[in-house]
């Protein structure tokens, strides 16, 4: 396709050399048109271990967990250098991820990449020490000081649907926090990882071993990964389910494990906002990138009162939009990511109308699309907060409507989910969206509108939606652990 990807395929990046996998390549699919693009290195548990035996290397050798200038160093180098290969990079991320060419612009490329400086700040900036002062215990004044070190080796697990952003989003402040990483993307998006390897090996100073990336299709090299008593940390993005193994999988070393997880996020409107504004804004978020976020609303509560309102203005919003070609700029649904992806969402459409559900809009495939893992925009009401549809999460642009009595039924409704993720409120009386603000158990909200998502802000979830905070000061501070050192005063 372009420089940044060889035409014999993707390599692996192993202590600071790209190599080919030990098992040979697979194919990657664009999603759009059902087309092989290339190739990947398919690694080896060979290869795994010689990645994590590199990164254990370069933690306990090097100099690089106590060199915080080299680090911001490098990764401003990291992004400069995919910010002059910016457009390469968007070729790929289309083309692979079936991410509308309008979402690069923002975290599905250009965000991440910028978000880089943040860590780099950071890792200068941060204050790795801090004096407690003096106590005296049993006669014996001494002074303590607080110092924050690397964790050490980090395995990064990560999935398909924002590759940039959430590879960076761990490899940023990990880097930064002076740990070294092995990073296994997900085998959907092995190019939007690989390519960074070319990128690291021409035009940064990281030394050999700090970060390695491993593409594979064994997701038991995950497993893995999570198990080998060399790797200090994991973090984990990807479905709940999923990451109960990881914990289990680093219980035997009591390893530390950051985990981002599922979501079943509720918009709450309440009876004194704008509800077809509101249901709107919802509908439309649900349809972004044929949604496939973890953060998405895709339960609208509404005032009973006002469903039908509520219904007529988010069916007016899904009716116009259409999935469609990722690389047109006005596209706002894209395909899924895979054959397999398609068939899980039409299995929950198809449990919902068993269940009594009614489909307003979309429902299905595309007709005029007969290749590409599409779903047109899908709306469906008549089911309870109860129904599968509106418990599990489904990854697909599908909405549900489900109407509330009162504020602390609608409450009950949001946090009546396994997950607490996100979520939003609209209204307009400032003590009231206060009041419901206070009551729902997520991990981020959207009040009117506003935008939760920049690199300073710390996010993920309560309850099964995960462990830990990505991103901002508190998610680089994940990857350190604390020391306290007392000395005579």
């Amino acid at each position: 396709m372009n420089g940044l990807v060889p035409s014999e395929g993707t390599p692996l990046l192993i202590g600071g050399k790209l190599v080919p996998g030990g098992s040979g390549v697979f194919a990657t699919v664009n999603p759009a048109t059902e087309e092989v693009l290339g190739h990947a290195a398919d690694a080896s548990a060979e290869d795994m271990d010689a990645a994590v035996a590199a990164a254990r290397t370069a933690f306990d050798e090097s100099g690089w967990s106590r060199d915080p200038a080299l680090r911001a160093h490098c990764l401003r180098q990291l992004r400069d250098a995919m910010q002059a290969h910016i457009e390469e990079l968007r070729e790929i991320t289309v083309a692979e991820v079936g991410a509308p060419v309008m979402l690069t612009s923002g975290p599905q490329l250009e965000g991440p990449v910028a978000d880089l400086s943040f860590a780099a700040d950071l890792a200068e900036s941060y204050s790795w020490e801090t004096d407690l002062g003096v106590a005296e215990q049993m006669g014996i004044a001494s002074r303590r000081v607080i110092r924050r070190e690397a964790t050490g080796v980090v395995g990064a697990i990560t999935p398909w649907n924002f590759p940039h952003q959430i590879n960076l989003a761990k490899i940023g402040p990990a880097l930064a926090a002076g740990n070294t990483v092995v990073l296994k993307p997900a085998p959907d998006t092995p190019w939007c990882a690989a390519a960074l390897g070319s990128l690291i090996t021409e035009h940064t100073d990281i030394p050999a071993g700090v970060l390695n990336i491993v593409t594979a299709t064994d997701h038991r090299l995950g497993a893995r990964l999570v198990e080998d008593p060399r790797v200090d940390m994991i973090t984990f993005t990807g479905s709940t389910a999923t990451g109960r193994s990881v914990m289990i999988g680093g219980a035997a070393n009591l390893k530390r494990t950051f985990l981002e997880l599922g979501g079943k996020s509720a918009a709450l409107v309440l009876d004194d906002a704008d509800i077809a504004a509101a249901a709107a804004y919802t509908a439309f978020s649900v349809a972004m990138h044929a949604g496939q976020g973890c953060a998405l609303t895709t339960r609208l509560l509404v005032p009973r009162s006002r469903h039908d309102e509520a219904v007529a203005a988010a069916a007016g919003t899904l009716s116009g939009i259409r999935a469609g070609d990722p690389t047109k700029p006005g596209t706002i649904c894209g395909p899924l990511i895979s054959a397999r992806q398609r068939e899980r969402v039409e299995r929950y459409l198809e449990i919902a109308r068993s269940e009594g559900g009614t489909i307003e809009v979309g429902g299905g495939r595309p007709g005029k699309r007969p290749r590409g893992f599409f779903i047109d925009p899908t709306l469906i009401t008549g089911l309870g907060n109860n129904s599968t549809v509106a418990q599990e999460e489904i990854f697909g642009p599908v909405l549900v409507v489900i109407d509330y009595d009162d504020d602390a039924d609608a409450i009950r409704l949001a946090n009546e989910s396994p997950y607490g993720l996100s979520g939003s409120v609209w209204g307009t009386d400032p003590e009231r969206v206060e009041r419901v603000v206070s009551g729902v158990r997520t991990g981020t909200l959207s009040v009117n509108g506003g935008l939760w998502y920049h690199a300073d802000a710390p996010f993920g979830g309560y309850k099964q939606s995960g462990i830990g905070r990505e991103m901002g000061v508190a998610g680089f501070e994940e990857y350190l652990e604390t020391k306290l050192v007392a000395t005579p005063a």
